[in-house]
């Protein structure tokens, strides 16, 4: 008697399973759900595409700028994959980043000739702090495949004492170092001006005017670095890694590039969320990943985060 109580109890527990049952666990299972990693390309008209049409979309581009939010893991994976798709198509590719400045240029050389260890490659080159998570797999990439690394960007000390004392603070810099920041800063009033200014909420001109000088000295000093890269090697194909503000809807390093260089075909490959999109009739395409956590709750908090910085900042020494 026994025996078959047992039984019954297993047929409630597990014969009762209905065949719809099971066939939405196994849909479930063959369709995970998504996570950081995990993005959506379009094209810029908002058709899906693929990894492989995204690269053949890109194939004639001399330029191929492509957006992140710095420590997104679905942002960098995209990079990572796109790289490797157009090396597979375009081997003549070269990477070049933000996350490098022009003073460590012969750092990163020294590293993709095998010369210095990684360790010494971030210490010396001054390598972001999330360089072993996030850029290690692009640059090593170029290093297996002996793929030039373009250093691309302007000293962030030089930049934060533009940001402080305006354009001028460039002709008070010795020779050697006012060539790592671009020869002319783009400082008209351009649809990339408008954008900064939109993003600014202090309400003091002079320095929103000081603080964009600082932003486009980083967009002239890459788009200076790619086109004179290029100029010497006009058969190659740059993949340029560097902040969304940087590259959406063409305004920042785009625009600078096209204006040192109007015959190069620049590009743009950009991030977006359900929230954060760019603007419609924009030359980009997108992949769609998930938004990052909020930074901050307690606006006291972001606050206190903010002084911080700007305390770092008014420490700096400038030249006089």
């Amino acid at each position: 008697m026994k025996k078959w109580l047992s039984l019954g109890l297993a047929s409630l527990m597990f014969g009762c399973t209905s065949h719809t049952d099971v066939t939405d666990m196994n849909d479930s299972m063959s369709q995970p759900l998504p996570t950081m990693y995990d993005s959506t390309i379009y094209s810029p008209q908002g058709q899906p595409m693929t990894l492989t049409q995204l690269a053949v979309a890109l194939k004639e581009a001399d330029i191929v700028l492509v957006g992140e939010w710095h420590g997104h893991p679905g942002a960098h994976l995209m990079q990572a994959r796109l790289f490797a798709a157009l090396y597979q198509q375009h081997p003549d590719m070269v990477l070049s980043m933000e996350q490098f400045t022009r003073d460590k240029q012969h750092v990163v050389n020294q590293y993709l000739a095998g010369e210095i260890g990684e360790k010494t490659l971030i210490k010396d080159g001054n390598a972001w702090p999330n360089y072993g998570s996030d850029y290690r797999p692009l640059v090593e990439f170029a290093k297996r495949n002996q793929l030039d690394v373009i250093a691309a960007n302007a000293p962030r000390p030089i930049v934060r004492c533009i940001g402080q004392q305006g354009k001028g603070y460039l002709e008070r810099l010795p020779a050697t170092e006012r060539r790592w920041v671009a020869e002319q800063l783009t400082l008209g009033d351009d649809a990339y001006h408008d954008k900064f200014n939109a993003s600014m909420h202090h309400g003091d001109e002079e320095k929103t005017n000081r603080q964009f000088a600082a932003q486009t000295a980083w967009d002239d000093t890459m788009a200076e670095s790619m086109v004179d890269y290029l100029a010497l090697h006009p058969n190659k194909q740059i993949i340029h890694i560097a902040g969304r503000f940087h590259v959406a809807e063409g305004l920042g390093t785009a625009s600078r590039i096209t204006a040192r260089n109007p015959d190069l075909t620049v590009m743009i490959v950009t991030p977006v969320t359900e929230k954060a999109n760019v603007a419609e009739g924009s030359p980009d395409f997108t992949f769609k990943v998930m938004p990052l956590p909020t930074a901050y709750v307690d606006a006291d908090k972001m606050q206190a985060a903010m002084k911080e910085i700007y305390g770092r900042n008014k420490a700096l020494k400038c030249e006089e």
